[in-house]
Parts: structure tokens; C-alpha cells; sequence
């Protein structure tokens, strides 16, 4: 069987995606780091209405959890295989760059960059063996392709992003595996609840934020057959917000 893992998958853009491949007849492998009460809200949502979730926990930044967790969910499942990757896990720790303390730097990037490297390089052998359309959609940003004040490490982990996406793209085409990046702009998500929406809504030209479900719409699309010629593309999600 076909299951699909969504990381950073218990809260905002990343429930929006579990709940929509659910939804679309994909058990789906719902990981987190360490909200565990959000997680079991968001496999609830799913089972409640027809669908099938498993929890998964393990931090992305940390090589040995991804490789112990993924161990342990291909011994419990000889049979099954994860033919979709939803490198959705990411963080904002905002401030200009001059005030800006290592650490903040450095979880960014990990998060954003390590994660996307230590999951999707575990994954990705057997996708690739089984040459059955496999998909990889990694979460970039608007920021990562027009770069925001205030953002410098944000921005910087989501255009590597978007490079390892397009450099992947060309590595795993011939076994019809596809990775592409969703370029997000303005969410209502808990990773913009703390932003001014009422003054930042007027730079879109739609006049609102997003909501999790319209990204989640998309990511849906990119793991159908119907997607199969698309692939290292940044698909841009903004209201209209260019770069």
C-alpha cells in the first residue's frame, strides 16, 4: 500500500495537507515533534471521517530519530511503502539579521534544509525501486524567492529549498519520481498568527490571506496521476503577491 508522510503534519498548513490526502483515499503518517495533543486532534479529524492516519514522532533535525523512526514503520509494514513526501516541517525565528543570535540561524536552517535532506534521503531509495510515480512536494515560501526584512535565515533555508528541489528533480525523473516546491505567501496558520494581517492583506492583491486548505489543495493535486509531467517546478500559492 501506498501511504503518504506529511512532516511538521499536526497543526496548520501541515494538518490542512493530512486531512486533504486522507481525504483522498491515502493513509497518511502524520509526524511531529513533540505536540503530541495536536497530533492525535489531527488523526481524529481524519479517522472521524473515513480516512486512515498513523502517528509517527521524531524531530527532523536529528539524523538518528528520522533513521530509528522510519526503521521501525518499514518493520511494521514489509508490505507498504511511502510513495508520497510532504517535507512540510519548518519554523520562524524573525529578527534582523544584525540583531540575529546563532541559534536562531542555525534551527532555522536545520529544520527547514536538514530535515528536508535526512527524511527525504531515507525515503527515497524505495520510492525509487518501486518506479510507481512517487512524489515529493517540499513546503518553500514566498520569502524564499523574494526575501523578506526580518527573515534572513527564513529566506535563506526555502531558496536552498527550492535549489535541492530542482536539482532532485533532475536526479529521480527517470524513475518517475517527481519533486516539486509549494511557494506559499500570506496563511493563516499558526506561522503568521503573530504577523499584522489587517496591514499586510492590503499588499495582496486579492485583499486576504490564504487559507491552510488551498495550499493543501495543491499539494493534493501534485500527488495525482494528473501531475505526473510536472515536476522541479516552485508552484507559487499567494493571492497574486509576485516577487
Amino acid at each position: 500500500m501506498k501511504y503518504a508522510l506529511v512532516t511538521g503534519g499536526s497543526r496548520g498548513i501541515g494538518r490542512a495537507v493530512c486531512i486533504k490526502l486522507a481525504s483522498m483515499g491515502i493513509p497518511v503518517i502524520i509526524n511531529y515533534q513533540s505536540n503530541s495533543e495536536a497530533a492525535l486532534e489531527t488523526q481524529r479529524l481524519i479517522v472521524d471521517a473515513g480516512g486512515r492516519a498513523e502517528l509517527m514522532q521524531f524531530d527532523v533535525t536529528d539524523e538518528a530519530a528520522v533513521t530509528n523512526a522510519l526503521d521501525n514503520w518499514e518493520n511494521e509494514h514489509p508490505d507498504d511503502y511511502i510513495a508520497y513526501l510532504v517535507n512540510n516541517a519548518g519554523i520562524r525565528k524573525d529578527s534582523m539579521m544584525f540583531m540575529m543570535p546563532d541559534s536562531d540561524w542555525h534551527s532555522v536552517i536545520d529544520t527547514t534544509l536538514n530535515g528536508f535532506f535526512y527524511v527525504t534521503r531515507r525515503v527515497l531509495p524505495k520510492m525509487m525501486r518501486r518506479r510507481h510515480g512517487g512524489r515529493i512536494i517540499n513546503m518553500a515560501s514566498l520569502s524564499g524567492l523574494k526575501g523578506l526584512p526580518g527573515q534572513t535565515n527564513y529566506s535563506a533555508a526555502k531558496a536552498a529549498l527550492i535549489g535541492a528541489t530542482k536539482s532532485l528533480a533532475q536526479e529521480t525523473a527517470q524513475r518517475a519520481v517527481s519533486v516539486n516546491a509549494v511557494a506559499p505567501g500570506f496563511i493563516e496558520s499558526d506561522m503568521t498568527k503573530d504577523l499584522d494581517e489587517e496591514e499586510l492583506k492590503k499588499l495582496v492583491p486579492m485583499n486576504r490571506f490564504g487559507k491552510p486548505e488551498e495550499v493543501a489543495a495543491l499539494v493534493g493535486f501534485l500527488c495525482t496521476d494528473e501531475s505526473s509531467y510536472i515536476t522541479g517546478q516552485v508552484i507559487g500559492i499567494n493571492g497574486g503577491l509576485y516577487t
